[in-house]
């Protein structure tokens, strides 16, 4: 066994106290795990490294969940006789769980605790939060936010742009002109790989499957069509079932058999890509024109914006595709919504889901998800140019643990804006400057190395 596979197998022993009540969650991490490890060359030049890692490694996972890897190999331990020390994970009472942060010094590390139990309201980690500060070495939000400049400049008329999942250099765009572009950040030449065409008319939307050979989208000519990304091939093209422009569409994002679409008479419709049918019980009415789609990190709730301004949810079911409908919330009446991002912190002291919304009433909104329907409580509203376009935005891919929670969106004022949602006043981090047009889409890739802009103009800028 490979020594990366070591490190791996300590973690996927643990994986069941990790994140309890959120199956979707274990998944993910296990992938973005797995991905790292691989791409780390040290531990396979450099074995006794690897075997010290492993060592600290699962001495920190048994500190983190109060059991060994002995222990869970003998199957000992049952859910009762979990050691004290455990921290609070997600669905463990909120109301009687001390504040508990790792203390780091030089020769041993040690646990301490404060008296202070944690607010439900609390979306980013404490000032308290002694192990969070240790690993951002101190600096700000806005130190770390601070980009360094242009990388990279691409001429492509789009109305979004997308990186690829756990791929810091694949990035597609979608445009008017009916084509989708697939581009690669090389580091000596980034360039265009493939030109896909298909659709007759402007695409809406698109997205990546979670393993970024396929993509989906979404066209004025109401086609789906479904793309091999490695040949450029268009696999599968469907009309859809009221021959109406479809303006969002998206995988599902734990089976990328299943996407949904939405179009402009209202119609939310679920497809089961492989066959190009679509389920009985998977197609549902809102009230306007379906312009913006986002599922919870566990495909379990969708919602769908609208150009009325109000928000649906949906419970998915993934054995059949069919919709059972939730809440319904309104934002602001009369405005279109243009995008929908949903956000769930893995971290005790971060443990809000929410959801960014973009309305195009000049403001960005920020709502707490309430229950397991998807039900939505207004937490913040930020004022953002935003009055026509089909603006979108992006929360910060990496869970941050610094003080302070970062979204990023594009804004009519032809500018980039960084905000700090955290705030309670004066949320502006940073505006980034050089697009001449209102900048419409926004896209980090996986590790926040690259943040990828669009603008009106047909200009894409890569920040670095």
């Amino acid at each position: 066994m490979a020594n990366w596979q070591q490190v791996l197998a300590a973690d996927v022993k643990f994986n069941s106290y990790r994140a309890p009540s959120s199956p979707g969650f274990k998944t993910l991490y296990l992938r973005r795990r797995s991905q790292l490890l691989r791409s780390c060359h040290r531990f396979e030049d450099n074995p006794k490294a690897a075997y010290t890692y492993l060592q600290i490694r699962s001495s920190l996972l048994h500190q983190r969940y109060g059991i060994s890897l002995d222990q869970l190999s003998q199957r000992s331990w049952g859910t009762g006789h979990r050691s004290a020390s455990r921290l609070t994970m997600e669905g463990d009472t909120i109301s009687n769980a001390p504040t508990v942060a790792f203390k780091v010094s030089n020769s041993s590390s040690s646990l301490s605790s404060s008296s202070k139990p944690l607010s439900r309201g609390q979306m980013t980690p404490s000032y308290k939060a002694e192990a969070s500060k240790a690993i951002v070495g101190g600096t700000s939000i806005a130190e770390h936010y601070e980009f360094s400049g242009v990388y990279h400049t691409f001429l492509i008329s789009t109305t979004m742009v997308k990186f690829g999942h756990n791929d810091a250099s694949l990035l597609g765009c979608c445009s008017l002109d009916g084509n989708i572009t697939i581009c690669h950040l090389d580091r000596d030449e980034p360039k265009i790989i493939h030109k896909l065409q298909k659709h007759t008319a402007g695409i809406t939307a698109f997205d990546w499957s979670s393993s970024n050979d396929l993509i989906v989208s979404a066209g004025l000519d109401g086609l789906i069509c479904l793309w091999n990304t490695e040949s450029g091939q268009c696999l599968r093209s469907v009309l859809d079932q009221s021959n109406s422009q479809l303006l969002s569409c998206i995988f599902h994002p734990l089976n990328s058999n299943w996407i949904v679409a939405g179009n402009s008479i209202g119609l939310l419709q679920v497809m089961n890509i492989s066959t190009g049918r679509y389920p009985p019980g998977g197609t549902s009415q809102v009230p306007d024109a379906v312009t913006a789609l986002t599922f919870d990190i566990s495909g379990v709730i969708l919602w769908a914006g609208n150009a009325q301004g109000s928000i649906n949810s949906f419970k998915f079911d993934m054995g059949s595709g069919r919709l059972r409908k939730g809440k319904r919330t309104m934002v602001n009446e009369g405005t279109t919504i243009t995008c929908l991002n949903a956000k769930t912190w893995a971290n005790r002291e971060a443990r809000d889901p929410s959801l960014l919304v973009n309305s195009a009433c000049n403001a960005l909104f920020l709502f707490r998800i309430v229950d397991d329907e998807g039900g939505l409580k207004l937490k913040k509203k930020i004022a953002i140019p935003h009055l026509s376009l089909q603006v979108q935005s992006t929360f910060s891919p990496i869970m941050s643990f610094r003080q302070g929670t970062c979204v990023v969106s594009g804004s009519e004022d032809c500018k980039v804006w960084i905000l700090d949602i955290g705030r309670e006043s004066n949320p502006i981090i940073n505006k980034l400057q050089g697009h001449p047009a209102p900048v419409l889409s926004v896209s980090f890739n996986y590790n926040e190395s690259f943040l990828a802009s669009s603008d009106a103009s047909g200009l894409v800028i890569i920040w670095k």
